[in-house]
């Protein structure tokens, strides 16, 4: 293997592949469950390596054939923690983040990088975010966790994600999360030469409307009919920038439309709103709501070069060493786990720094979500023991296998 190899698991389309590949790293492996998004991957880079197929599926890849890549990669499910949906975590058969982190112990990847939505950041996850921590040190590695707008990285929409880098500890003393830029793009600026293109005269006009950043794209699902741009709070902000977010165009408006016409977006036009552009050209194969899907569900390319650039810069041990801190994410999770005994409310409050016991019900309860917790009453005293994960990790008994049979003719 080269000294920079990746492999990318859940690729997509490749948003988060460009990137990184302007980033300075060369794909050993591509895995990704959509057969369009796989299109569209080996019709941009014919010389990758795409694997097509349900990711945990050992007939697939095998995960041992990569061992000390230097990077492994990836844009796991986002429905499992998304604030749209029932945020069920480790009880989703979409969910993989988990799993992935047990490839860590199997490819022992130089850095792992990892990217999902803004939910994964929220309290209902702590306990979640700190098993994933925790696993990771056992595994020999400093990670940490950040949520990066996109609008930051020149993209023109908010898109905010949730990453994880992990590295080793002699490369994460040197990994400093990418500076962000001060200007933003609006979206008439970055969409005005296409809504041109066909000459319709109100151009110009629509562009001073659109003098903001969007809101953020959804690609949306198999299960739900065709492309639009998002829920209702979505499509009133489109409505604001003169945008018609009922569907998509094929084509920019033409010259005979009226100056006060009310467009809809193309593709290309989401593309570029995504972060694709002439520095980080692509092309998408499939139907119109196919291509439109690859691009909303997508990581946009010019976050995916920041992250990945400042992880290779951790690689070349650039700049000075920083001290490595220790963010725990759930007390109440880690005074659980470093007990083999049931706990006591009392002392998990001490730990957490609560006062209130129907706050630590409300903790216990929410990360009984993700794991299993056992208790048990001895006259008037109540006490807590942390059990088994529920995630999937690659259990072959696991509820995963079933439900994922079932429906998986609309996961994507």
């Amino acid at each position: 293997m080269t000294e920079h190899e990746v492999v990318e698991i859940c690729a997509g389309a490749g948003g988060q592949a460009l990137g990184l590949e302007r980033a300075g790293f060369e794909h050993a492996l591509a895995v990704e469950l959509d057969e369009n998004a796989c299109n569209t991957l080996r019709a941009n880079r014919s010389t990758w390596k795409v694997a097509e197929g349900d990711v945990a599926d050992p007939s697939v890849w095998n995960p041992a054939d990569y061992q000390d890549v230097a990077l492994l990669a990836g844009g796991v499910p986002c429905p499992p923690f998304s604030v749209a949906g029932k945020q069920l975590g480790a009880g989703d058969e979409r969910d993989l983040f988990a799993w992935a982190i047990e490839q860590a112990a199997v490819v022992q990847p130089r850095a792992l990088l990892l990217e999902n939505v803004r939910g994964l950041s929220m309290p209902r996850f702590a306990g979640y975010r700190q098993h994933v921590l925790d696993r990771l040190a056992e595994l020999g590695y400093v990670a940490e966790w950040r949520l990066l707008q996109a609008s930051d990285f020149g993209v023109p929409q908010l898109r905010p994600r949730f990453i994880l880098v992990a590295l080793t500890p002699e490369d994460a003393q040197y990994f400093y999360w990418p500076e962000t830029e001060p200007s933003p793009l609006t979206v008439g600026e970055t969409l005005a030469d296409l809504m041109a293109s066909d000459g319709w005269r109100g151009a110009k006009q629509w562009t001073k409307k659109a003098d903001r950043i969007a809101p953020t794209i959804v690609g949306g699902s198999k299960k739900h009919g065709g492309a639009d741009l998002g829920p209702t709070r979505a499509k009133r902000a489109w409505a604001e920038m003169g945008v018609d977010a009922l569907g998509l165009a094929d084509a920019p408006p033409p010259a005979d439309s009226p100056t006060d016409f009310v467009p809809k977006l193309t593709c290309e036009m989401v593309a570029r709103i995504q972060g694709w552009s002439n520095a980080y050209p692509w092309d998408f194969t499939g139907r119109k709501t196919s291509r439109y899907r690859q691009i909303g569900n997508a990581f946009p390319p010019p976050v995916a070069y920041a992250v990945g650039a400042a992880i290779r810069r951790a690689f070349q041990r650039t700049g000075n060493p920083r001290s490595l801190d220790n963010i725990d994410h759930d007390p109440i999770y880690k005074a659980l786990r470093s007990s083999t005994d049931f706990v006591t409310p009392e002392h998990l409050m001490k730990s957490a720094g609560l006062a209130d016991p129907a706050e630590l019900e409300r903790r216990i309860g929410l990360l009984s979500r993700d794991f299993h917790v056992h208790i048990k009453t001895v006259g008037a005293k109540t006490r807590y023991k942390l059990g088994d994960f529920k995630a999937f990790v690659g259990q072959e008994s696991h509820d995963r296998h079933d439900l994922f049979l079932k429906h998986r003719a609309r996961i994507s």
